[in-house]
């Protein structure tokens, strides 16, 4: 029979492994809490009745409401809290595949992995008015690395801002050491809440050249002064603005989109719409990093012959 080693010295045989710290939030405004499905997410409590919810499954925005109470995005009454199903609705992160435009599953894995709050995350440059924050991270498992066989790190920021803005951004590391690139496609793929859709309008696209996805990705350029809908739309525009306006009439409301590091934005039925990175897909060689922004706010609109303004909003 083989013999147990002696312990070491100055350790007792026998044990028990220190429990690992819990996470610690980097700010008092953020609150790590159970919801009823049992995931975990954390709570941001901004100025007034401003607040968001993020899931730790995802690194997903599931809720951004602002100064009255108000839910600014939409998230489906189907939506299932139940790993490996996706969570639908909110903002869901497409990583390291948008769509179909791969050999992964569609919008890639981080949107169904487990992410861990960061307590250490490298500097980024802060607004110092904003207090509710939290820093996520995303490391590939095993079994990610049969299926995309690259070493990543994946920082994720989520702020609330003094005002009731929110912000997502995002830093993406190559951390290969077998000296290869990878590249992928990436999309915040953000579903508003929205009155009718025939009462919406989108400014800030018009005269971009898109794929249409219902016509097999087919190249065309944008006509009309401003986009509504009376049908299914499926688009992604090329090279698009860093500002884009979904204007709501009946709401009397506007979201403003403000997009850094993202070049495409891909605009949907159920009134999503995604800064993205797809035409050209995103590469780096080892230790190089990307960085991605997305901010949004909503607004009153004022209107003047039942129409918004779009240079006082693309531009104010």
């Amino acid at each position: 029979m083989a013999t147990p080693a002696p312990a070491p010295a100055g350790a007792g045989a026998g044990a028990a492994a220190s429990p690992s710290p819990p996470p610690q939030l980097p700010s008092p405004y953020a609150e790590l809490v159970k919801s009823p499905s049992g995931l975990e997410k954390i709570i941001l409590r901004g100025a007034r009745n401003c607040c968001a919810e993020v899931y730790l499954y995802g690194g997903q925005v599931t809720s951004w409401k602002n100064d009255n109470g108000e839910e600014l995005l939409f998230l489906s009454n189907k939506a299932i809290f139940k790993p490996p199903k996706a969570i639908r609705g909110g903002i869901p992160i497409c990583f390291p595949q948008f769509g179909t435009h791969g050999n992964l599953e569609q919008h890639g894995f981080a949107r169904n992995r487990f992410w861990s709050i960061d307590n250490d995350p490298p500097p980024l440059p802060v607004n110092p008015a904003i207090k509710a924050f939290v820093d996520l991270i995303l490391r590939p498992s095993e079994e990610d690395l049969k299926i995309w066989p690259h070493s990543f790190e994946f920082r994720l920021r989520v702020a609330l801002g003094p005002s009731g803005d929110l912000s997502l951004t995002s830093r993406i590391r190559n951390t290969n050491i077998d000296g290869r690139p990878f590249s992928y496609t990436f999309a915040y793929h953000t579903y508003f809440f929205v009155s009718d859709i025939s009462e919406v309008r989108v400014e800030g696209l018009e005269t971009m050249d898109y794929l249409d996805n219902l016509k097999a990705k087919e190249r065309f350029t944008e006509q009309g002064d401003a986009i509504v809908f009376e049908s299914e739309v499926d688009k992604v525009y090329l090279s698009a603005p860093s500002k884009i306006a979904i204007i709501d009439h009946e709401k009397k409301k506007t979201f403003v989109v403000t997009k850094e590091g993202l070049p495409d934005a891909e605009y949907k039925n159920m009134l999503c719409v995604e800064p993205a990175a797809v035409e050209k897909p995103i590469t780096l060689k080892p230790g190089e990093e990307w960085k991605g922004r997305l901010a949004l706010s909503a607004v009153p609109s004022s209107y003047c012959s039942g129409q918004l303004d779009p240079l006082k909003v693309l531009q104010g």
